[in-house]
C-alpha cells in the first residue's frame, strides 16, 4: 500500500491492476508443480487448494524452503508498506532466478472502507485480482463471521432453554462479530422485547479479524485439528466458574462445517505472474497477526523461499511469529526484513502524536536521525532471536537523497547490518532485487542459532515480564489484582504452559500510543489475562485495544463508486 497516495505520477492501484493481462490460475500454479485437479476454482484468477493436494504435498518429502519474515518498525497510522514489500520481495527473488512464494493475510472489509485501505500490496507489487481480494474474495471472512455468530446464537439459545451447564448471563465470554468498522455495536443490549425474544443481557461486537475463530483457523493444520480447536473454545463460565466450551453447547460440528472450505488456502498471482497464498487475517494486537500455518506449510514444500509477513511493528507481529507461530508450525525464519520509512522515522524523531502528514513531507534529516532509536530497538529485538536482519527502506516519492542516505549509512555503519532502498511500489520486483540479494547473502552467512524468547514451562508472570522488559523496553511490569486472580485461574485450569499473546497498542513500543521512539523508565501494567483455549495461547491485556474500530472523519468508502459498466473507482 505504501506511497499509493503520495505518487502523483503513477496510476492508482486499481488502474494498475486493471492494466495487467492476468494468466489463468491453473497456468500460474504450473511452475510450482500443481495442476487444475489440485484446485477448487473461484473464477479464472483465484482458487483454493484442495485437501487432497495439501496432503500429497505434505507427504512428498524433500526439504522445507527457507522462511523470510517481513515486519516493520513502529508505523505511522498510515502504515509503512509491509505488504507491498512482501509482494515485491517475492517478485524480486523470482527475478533473480530463485524459487519463491509469497504468503500473506486476507484483508478485512473494516479497514478497506475505513482508513488503512486494503492488504493486497500496491503499485506494481500487488496480488491480483486486487478488487476481489479486498472485497469478498473467496468468502473466507463471511464464513468466519457466520461461524463465530453461530456460536453466539447457540450460547443465547442454551441460556434461553435453561440447558446444562447453567450459564449466568453476565458470565458469557463470546461476543458477536462483524466484518465492518461499526463503532456503535461495540456495546449492545440484546434479548429485549419480552420472553419470546430471549434473555436480556449486555453484549457487543468485535471485528471478525479479532475473533478467536480467526486465530483458530490460522493455526489449525487440518480439518480434524480445526474441529478439536473449535471444540475447546471457551464461550462462557458456569455457576462454579468452570469453563463452558463450544463442545459443551454442541456447536463444534456445525461450526466446522461452515469453515471447511475456509480452511483451504487461497492461491492468486502477483502482477508479475508468480503464485501467492492469501489466507487468514488475525489481528496482531489481539491475536498472532500472521497468515495461516497451513498456507506456510504448503508453501515451504513448493518453493525454496517463502516470504511472509507479521502485522504491525515487530514488537507485536514478529515477537508473536517467533514465540507462537514458529512453535506451533515447527519452523524458524532464515532472515527478517524490517521495513522502515523516512516518514516513520520523522514521526518518532518529531515525537508526533497524532501524525501530521503534511509535516512529515518536509525534508528533515535531523528528525530522521532522532527517530533512529525506534529503528534500533526493533533491530536489537529481532537479532536477539538469532536471525539475521536486513532493513528495507521503503522509499516514497517525496523522500530526499539526503534522508535516504542517512538511514542506509546508519544501518551499515552504526548497526552493522545490511540495508537496501526498496522501490517495489513503483518498479515491481526490479525495485527489490538489491534487497533480495542482501537477504540471500545474510542467510548464507548467518552462523547464529534461532531461539525463543522464553520457555513455555516458565510461569505466566515470567513470560509476560520477559516480553515487557526485553521487547517493549519497560523498566518493570505490574499486575492489577484482577490479573493476579486471572493467573491463579489459568494455573488452576492447566493453561500455564501456553505461549503469551500481548494485547497492546501498535502505535508505540510502550503501552501508551503517545510515546514515540524507544521509551524507557516506564511500567507495563497488565489488566487482564484470559485464555484463547482454541487457538492455544493466553492473551494479556495492557492498554485498551479496540477490537471493533470505527470509521474516520473521511472514510475511504465515501470516495468509492462504480459506474454503469462496472468500472470501480476510489478502491485505492
Amino acid at each position: 500500500m505504501a506511497s499509493m497516495d503520495e505518487s502523483q505520477s503513477l496510476p492508482t492501484d486499481y488502474e494498475i491492476a486493471q492494466q495487467v493481462d492476468k494468466d489463468h490460475i491453473t497456468e500460474v500454479v504450473e511452475d510450482i508443480g500443481l495442476g487444475a485437479e489440485d484446485l477448487d476454482l473461484h473464477g479464472d484468477y483465484k482458487a483454493k487448494l484442495k485437501f487432497d493436494a495439501i496432503e500429497r504435498i505434505r507427504e512428498s518429502g524433500g526439504e522445507n524452503g527457507e522462511v523470510i519474515l517481513v515486519t516493520g518498525m513502529t508505523p505511522t497510522p498510515m502504515g509503512e508498506g509491509k505488504t507491498v514489500t512482501t509482494v515485491g520481495l517475492s517478485q524480486a527473488l523470482n527475478r533473480l532466478g530463485e524459487s519463491a512464494l509469497g504468503a500473506i493475510r486476507e484483508p478485512s472489509l473494516g479497514p478497506v472502507f475505513g482508513v488503512k485501505g486494503g492488504a493486497a500490496g500496491g503499485g506494481y507489487s500487488q496480488v491480483l485480482p486486487m478488487e476481489d481480494i479486498n472485497l469478498h474474495f473467496t468468502g473466507d471472512l463471511h464464513a468466519l463471521t457466520s461461524a463465530h455468530n453461530l456460536i453466539s446464537t447457540m450460547v443465547d439459545n442454551h441460556i434461553k432453554q435453561g440447558n446444562d451447564p447453567h450459564i449466568p448471563v453476565n458470565w458469557v465470554r463470546w461476543p458477536r462479530a462483524i466484518d465492518m468498522n461499526d463503532r456503535v455495536l461495540r456495546e449492545t443490549a440484546i434479548g429485549l422485547g419480552g420472553e419470546v425474544t430471549g434473555v436480556p443481557r449486555e453484549d457487543g461486537f468485535i471485528l471478525t479479524a479479532a475473533s478467536e475463530m480467526m486465530a483458530v483457523l490460522c493455526l489449525a493444520d487440518s480439518l480434524a485439528d480445526l474441529k478439536e480447536r473449535i471444540g475447546r473454545i471457551i464461550v462462557a463460565y458456569d455457576d462454579d466458574g468452570t469453563p463452558v466450551t463450544a463442545d459443551d453447547i454442541e456447536a463444534t460440528g456445525a461450526v466446522a462445517i461452515l469453515l471447511k472450505d475456509a480452511l483451504k488456502p487461497n492461491v492468486v498471482q502477483t502482477i508479475e505472474g508468480s503464485p501467492t497464498f492469501v489466507h487468514g487475517g488475525p489481528f496482531a494486537n489481539i491475536a498472532h497477526g500472521t497468515n495461516s500455518l497451513i498456507a506456510d506449510d504448503v508453501a515451504r514444500k513448493l518453493a525454496d523461499y517463502v516470504v511472509t509477513e507479521a502485522g504491525f511493528g515487530s514488537d507485536l507481529g514478529a515477537e508473536k511469529f517467533m514465540n507462537v507461530v514458529c512453535r506451533f508450525g515447527d519452523m524458524e525464519p532464515a532472515a527478517v526484513t524490517l521495513v522502515a520509512s523516512v516518514r516513520a522515522l520523522k514521526y518518532h524523531g518529531l515525537d508526533m502524536w497524532p501524525a501530521d502528514v503534511d509535516e512529515l513531507d518536509a525534508e528533515d534529516v535531523e528528525a530522521v536521525r532522532a527517530g533512529f532509536e525506534n529503528l534500533d530497538k526493533h533491530v536489537a529485538n529481532l537479532r536477539s532471536f538469532g536471525v539475521p536482519v536486513v532493513v528495507a527502506l521503503n522509499r516514497f516519492p517525496g523522500d530526499t537523497d539526503a534522508e535516504v542516505e542517512a538511514i542506509l549509512q546508519h544501518c551499515r555503519e552504526e548497526l552493522g547490518i545490511e540495508a537496501a532502498e526498496s522501490t517495489v511500489f513503483e518498479e515491481g520486483g526490479a525495485g527489490g532485487t538489491d534487497l533480495a540479494e542482501k537477504l540471500l547473502g545474510a542467510i548464507e552467512e548467518n552462523d547464529e542459532t534461532f531461539g525463543y524468547l522464553y520457555d513455555l514451562d516458565s510461569s505466566i508472570e515470567t513470560k509476560i515480564e520477559t516480553i515487557g522488559t526485553e521487547i517493549y523496553g519497560a523498566e518493570s511490569v505490574s499486575f492489577q489484582s484482577g490479573a493476579r486472580e486471572d493467573i491463579e485461574r489459568m494455573n488452576r485450569l492447566g493453561y500455564d504452559d501456553m505461549p503469551i499473546v500481548m494485547s497492546k497498542t501498535f502505535h508505540s513500543l510502550s503501552d501508551d500510543a503517545a510515546k514515540k521512539g524507544a521509551p524507557t523508565g516506564w511500567n507495563l501494567e497488565i489488566k487482564e489475562i484470559y485464555p484463547s483455549a482454541g487457538a492455544g495461547f493466553l492473551v494479556a491485556l495492557t492498554s485498551d485495544v479496540l477490537t471493533l474500530p470505527g470509521l474516520p472523519d473521511d472514510p475511504a468508502a465515501a470516495d468509492m463508486n462504480i459506474d454503469s459498466e462496472g468500472v470501480v473507482s476510489g478502491l485505492f
